[in-house]
């Protein structure tokens, strides 16, 4: 917009609700500043009908002298011209001159408003000082009042008010002032609220007589937009607009009806011929020349839209909600189009173009005029649409005028020209200085070819950048599309053909397929006169394929390929390259042998199965498949790596084996859309809150986000085209010659090579149709096929997940020959142990499979077995066969298990277990063998290690009962089978004559179930003491269960028991309180600990360096500790301390000490340790206290450790204590604890009753 531009005509009707004022108008025009000022100032709240929200407003009026001529006449529904308030003005304060003048006169201006039915109305008597002063036998003022209101106010005396001083800056001034205000302002808006209801009526009544005969549409028009005027003088811009939305839908409403056979008799003045096509007139507030043309029912459509829409928008504008403009006029503009034809209105042949292009340029300069550059870039989606519409109806003005033809517009296009620019009319007077004006640029624009070119090139890139700007690239590549057949038209394709390659991007990417093609063939046609053959060609055959063409226009682009094919023999012009999508497409790929994976020299085939798409057969002259070669795979490497890997990617969805499917692809070339997501659907139910009763029920969508997400264009469509398609040279190729392809389905077979062992991968499939080649690049998924060469190889494992010690257990034998041929006279050469015999019989043979695991045959194995070797015959087999057979194995359980050694084979490789295999019970102590078996073969002997699992698991422990002795075996069954045990034994290996061991068992035969345990029990008898260390055997006989018939194994277990004979007896006791009979929670009870010495000194303890001999005697120290682990007691004092122990039989010495219970109930005594004290021998700068070593928190002691089965006590693994004075030179005592069975504490397991304190409100009972 220029800066020259005259500004929009201001809207001159009076906005303001009329006051009439009647009495002293001298007295009113001294006040009328001060009013016209205050009144607006302080907001109203405007209640209205209907619950419609109250709103604030202000308050405004347009005070006019009293005259009889503004009283509203019978009949007259014109509320802008209404006077809504009236008032009387009078200072006087004599009361003569108030029944001489002022009475008469108010009475005659009530008798008027009483004459016109008007109540609303006020009296405002003014008081002024100054002219009270000047007569001093006038009455007080408020007689006057008084009087006033007796006379005319009796049953509204709110009528009549007082204004004090007025003029004056007092507080009874603007006490007054503010009284006053309030009270006009109040009764302002009950005659406008009460008025305005009253037509609200009115209207509504004669809209509802819209369906009666004679009803005209223009003049309830008229009515409701005296309304909205209302609404627009009291700013309620809301409300206005929704009055011409109403207007605007009901008009809408009756064309609509109109279309579908129900027309209306007023509507007959909106059909008449369109003769102007000016555009919209945005520029004014109220374009009166159309309003006057509605008034008098002269209006045509475009007339009453464009009046209609013109409202809207300045309304709109008013409320600051330009871009709503923009989208509004674009619908209707379109709109508009659809009506004409609805009411079948005769309009000129490019006229509605006309003034669609003028309005979308008057609505664009109309937002311009309103909104800076920036607003404008930031909300050009808004204004996008109007743009591109421009561009469209530009573009069908120049072709209807023949401004895009090759030679220009003709004498017919002319004379066309000349009658639309007529229909314009002359320019408005408010854009007749502007430069750029719509009635100025279209004008030119139809003027010359030269000028349309430019204003449609315009137009065109400013929408394409809009588009671009805000990421609509679909809508961008659109316009571009357009652009192209407007080049197409001049005679250009270079430039034609840039746009149609980005419009058939977008197309592509989002499967538009009807499009796609369409869109091809403008390319076709530019590339044809371009002389682009070889794109030319791979567009054509995209057509010939394109199932949306007609079959004789398929068969055209076919044969021009054909012909190209058959003209160019030159065998020195390189061959045409087409990519194979667009003439064939691969379908699925059959190995014969299914596996794809064949020995060497063995046959392989292979069925390719192409489906033709071409309208016509066509004849090949050669169909290849490149295949590249790698060693990756195969080889030496053997069957199994060979067979796996991308040949299980190859399967078919239909699981054929050795089938390959392919899948399906658009003829069009365009990449396959992902599918969509499933529906996510769920009831609804809406209950009644007080019966529960079911009100309605629907579905509902959870996903509804992802199934109506757009696909983002913006990067998918920038993506640059793919790179030219490439034969490979030198590549092993499958041929077949002379193969004619049908439309439809095809099958070909090749035979693959496998004169080498490795990986065949299929690279490319190429056709060859004379001097073309289509030719696909990749083939995928991946095709493999495998030749594999193979060493022989053997392979141990046993059939079930764990091998049991002690029972035959069989193992399979698996031989894949490989490459080798088992001749007469192989055999397996089977090292022979003691541990592990090899079991066989006269029945034992052999399975012989073939390379595909089908069975060959059956041979029966000859075994012979000597001291150290076992031999196996092998039967005869050819290569690239299994041979597999079963041996059974037992090995002995040993009475001590082996500690594992280094496996390695003979060559000095190691060994690897399989780590597949799972072993189910991990608490199970296992023997691993290991047989060395030499094969024909191979030099090398083969090291098979197999792993027994022991099925039992034996411990031991020594029992007190004072100086009786006891050992307890426990045999668990740690396996998953159940068996019997019989005959239990428990011998001592050096046979103490003086030892005995009583057995307490029975000598049944017992059945112990998986998981289960059995206990054995001797005592230990001796007459005189026994040795310090005891080498004990245990053995028993098993058979499993489920063979009864089966012999009986031995299973055994060594142990070895020290320091057996109980050398000190522990005794506690718990007393109460003094006076007390029980022990109670809280209270002090007494703790006696008794250490009674059983034993005489013996040979191993005279070497005890803790000896120390006093008077003769020989005496040791002992720590004790009392510890409770369970938080039953509390230990008051010491919980430790040093006792000098004499080492003579029965010699006693107790301990005192104070424990408090914690808890009632029957609570275990505390737990007693006792401890030999070894001192340090050894002279410290500092005699350390002996109380405070023991007592130091520092201290460790070495805990009690129950001996284990199958480890021995370390009589030297002491700890000692306070580790931080040794760090800092002072040598410290040591702890040693006592064997298991050297101390007996006859109090373990004893309780004491405690009762509960009775001022205890909680009671905490200790059930045990």
């Amino acid at each position: 917009m220029e800066s020259q531009e005259e500004k929009p005509i201001i809207y001159t009707m009076e906005n303001k609700p009329i006051v009439t004022c009647a009495g002293d108008q001298m007295l009113f025009t001294a006040l009328y500043n001060s009013l016209a000022q205050h009144l607006p100032r302080e907001p109203m709240e405007w209640r209205r009908s209907y619950g419609r929200a109250p709103k604030m407003i202000h308050l405004e009026a347009n005070f006019v002298q009293f005259k009889e001529e503004l009283l509203p006449k019978e009949g007259n529904k014109a509320l802008l011209t209404f006077p809504f308030l009236h008032i009387y003005w009078t200072d006087c304060c004599d009361t003569e001159v108030y029944k001489a003048s002022v009475k008469e006169d108010i009475v005659r201006w009530q008798s008027l408003l009483r004459l016109h039915s008007t109540v609303d109305w006020l009296i405002v008597v003014v008081e002024n000082d100054g002219k009270k002063k000047n007569k001093t036998n006038i009455l007080p003022r408020t007689s006057i009042v008084d009087k006033i209101r007796n006379d005319f106010c009796n049953k509204q005396s709110d009528r009549c008010v007082v204004l004090s001083d007025p003029l004056k800056e007092s507080s009874r001034s603007q006490e007054s002032w503010s009284s006053f205000l309030t009270k006009l302002r109040t009764l302002l808006l009950m005659s406008f609220t009460k008025n305005l209801g009253k037509f609200e009526d009115d209207m509504r009544t004669l809209r509802e007589k819209r369906t009666e005969p004679g009803w005209s549409f223009c003049e309830y028009f008229m009515v409701q937009e005296e309304l909205a005027f209302v609404f627009e003088m009291l700013q309620q811009f809301e409300d206005a607009l929704v009055q011409y939305d109403e207007l605007d839908a009901l008009f809408t409403q009756y064309v609509l009806n109109f279309g579908a056979g129900d027309g209306a008799n007023w509507l007959g003045s909106f059909c008449q011929p369109v003769r102007s096509w000016n555009g919209l007139v945005l520029r004014r507030p109220i374009d009166m020349e159309k309003r006057d043309l509605i008034q008098c029912g002269q209006a045509s459509l475009l007339d009453l839209r464009s009046y209609l829409f013109s409202r809207q928008c300045t309304l709109l504008l008013f409320l600051q909600r330009p871009w709503e403009v923009t989208q509004r006029a674009l619908e209707l503009l379109h709109n508009c189009v659809q009506e004409l034809r609805l009411l079948e209105v005769s309009v000129l042949q490019g006229a509605l173009d006309c003034w669609v292009f003028l309005s979308c340029l008057e609505v664009l300069q109309r937002i311009e005029g309103c909104c800076d550059r920036a607003q404008l870039e930031a909300n050009c989606s808004h204004t996008v649409g109007l743009w591109t519409y421009a561009t469209e109806k530009l573009k069908s003005l120049g072709y209807l005028c023949g401004l895009v033809s090759k030679n220009g517009p003709d004498s017919e296009d002319l004379n066309r020209t000349v009658d639309l620019l007529a229909g314009l009319g002359a320019e408005r007077p408010e854009t007749a200085s502007s430069l750029q004006s719509p009635y100025k640029k279209l004008k030119e624009a139809l003027s010359s070819v030269e000028a349309f070119e430019k204003h449609y090139l315009e137009l065109s890139h400013a929408a394409m950048g809009m588009y671009k700007t805000i990421g609509r690239m679909r809508s961008a590549r659109l316009v571009g599309k357009s652009l192209a057949e407007f080049y197409m038209r001049k005679g250009d394709p270079q430039k034609a053909e840039g746009f149609l390659q980005d419009s058939l991007k977008s197309y592509m990417s989002e499967g538009w397929s009807l499009p796609i093609t369409h869109t091809r063939k403008q390319i076709a046609e530019c590339q044809k006169q371009l002389n682009q053959t070889e794109d030319y060609l791979q567009t054509s055959a995209l057509l010939a394929s394109d199932a949306n063409l007609t079959d004789e226009e398929r068969k055209r682009f076919c044969q021009e390929i054909l012909t190209f094919a058959s003209q160019m023999r030159d065998n020195q012009v390189p061959k045409v390259v087409l990519g194979m999508s667009a003439f064939a497409q691969l379908r699925q790929m059959q190995f014969r042998p299914a596996a794809a994976v064949v020995h060497v020299g063995a046959a392989l085939q292979l069925e390719l199965r192409l489906h033709s798409l071409m309208p016509v057969p066509v004849q090949l002259e050669q169909l290849a498949a490149s295949v590249h070669f790698s060693l990756e795979k195969g080889g030496a490497r053997g069957r199994a790596a060979g067979a796996g890997g991308q040949r299980r990617a190859g399967q078919g969805q239909d699981g054929s084996a050795g089938a390959v499917q392919f899948p399906l692809e658009s003829s069009s070339g365009a990449p396959p859309r992902p599918a969509p997501p499933a529906l996510e659907l769920y009831e609804i139910q809406d209950r009644s809150p007080s019966d529960n009763a079911l009100n309605s029920a629907g579905m509902v969508c959870k996903n509804v986000h992802l199934l109506l997400r757009r696909q983002d264009s913006s990067a998918s469509l920038d993506t640059p085209s793919s790179s030219t398609v490439a034969v490979e040279e030198g590549a092993q190729l499958l041929k077949t010659h002379d193969v004619t392809l049908v439309p439809g389905n095809n099958s070909i077979l090749f035979t693959a090579p496998s004169r080498e062992p490795g990986t065949y991968t299929l690279r490319q499939l190429c056709a060859t149709v004379g001097h073309v080649q289509f030719v696909l690049p990749h083939i995928y998924p991946i095709v493999q096929y495998e030749v594999y060469s193979q060493e022989p190889q053997l392979t141990v494992e046993p059939l079930a997940d764990n091998l049991l010690a002690g029972l035959p257990q069989r193992v399979k034998f698996t031989i894949v020959t490989g490459h080798y041929s088992i001749k007469k006279g192989d055999a397996l050469q089977l090292s022979n142990t003691d541990a592990m015999p090899v079991l066989h019989s006269s029945t034992c043979s052999a399975s012989i499979l073939s390379s595909s695991g089908e069975p060959v045959g059956e041979s029966v194995l000859s075994i012979q077995s000597s001291e150290k070797v076992t031999s196996i015959c092998l039967p005869l087999a050819p290569p690239y066969h299994t041979i597999e057979f079963q041996l059974e194995v037992m090995c002995h359980i040993p009475a001590a298990l082996p500690r594992p050694e280094t496996e390695r084979l003979t060559n000095g490789e190691i060994c690897h277990r399989n780590k597949n295999r799972k072993r189910i019970n991990s608490g199970m102590a296992t023997i691993d063998q290991k047989i060395s078996i030499d094969c024909p073969w191979s030099i090398y002997s083969t090291l098979v290690a197999l792993t027994f699992c022991i099925p039992f698991k034996a411990k031991h422990s020594l029992l007190s009962a004072g100086k009786r002795k006891y050992i307890q075996l426990c045999v668990q069954n740690v396996s998953e089978k159940n068996f019997y045990l019989v005959d239990q034994s428990l011998t001592e290996r050096h046979q103490v004559s003086s030892l005995e061991l009583e057995c307490l068992n029975g000598k049944a035969k017992r059945l112990v179930y998986s998981k289960q345990a059995l206990f054995c029990l001797w005592e230990m008898k001796w007459t005189k003491e026994p040795p310090p260390c005891l080498q004990c055997l245990f053995s028993m006989s098993f058979s499993p269960a489920d063979a009864e018939d089966s012999a009986y194994k031995t299973f055994c277990h060594e142990f070895q028991l020290e320091n057996v004979s109980t050398l000190y007896s522990l005794r506690a006791d718990i007393r109460p309180a003094p006076g007390a009979e029980h022990c109670h929670t809280g209270s002090l009870c007494g703790l006696e600990v008794s250490i009674t010495r059983l034993a005489e000194l013996s040979e191993a303890e005279q070497e005890d360096m803790a000896l120390t001999e006093t008077d003769g005697q020989c005496t040791t120290k002992l720590m004790y500790e009392v510890v409770d682990n369970s938080s039953n007691w509390a230990v008051c004092g010491k919980s430790s301390g040093l006792v000098s122990m004499p080492v003579t039989a029965s010699a006693t010495q107790k301990v005192q000490m104070e424990v408090m219970p914690l808890f009632a109930g029957n609570l275990p005594f505390p737990k007693i340790r006792l401890f030999k004290y070894l001192p340090h021998y050894a002279t410290p700068a500092i005699q350390p206290d002996t109380d405070s070593c023991i007592e130091n928190d520092n201290i460790s002691l070495l805990d009690e450790q129950a001996a284990d089965s199958s480890s021995i006590r370390s009589r030297g693994s002491v700890h000692s204590l306070g580790s931080s004075e040794q760090q800092r030179g002072l040598p410290m005592p040591r702890l040693e604890p006592f064997g298991s069975g050297q101390v007996f504490n006859s109090s373990r397991g004893r309780q004491v009753l405690v009762l509960p304190s009775k001022d205890d409100h909680v009671l905490e009972v200790n059930v045990t």
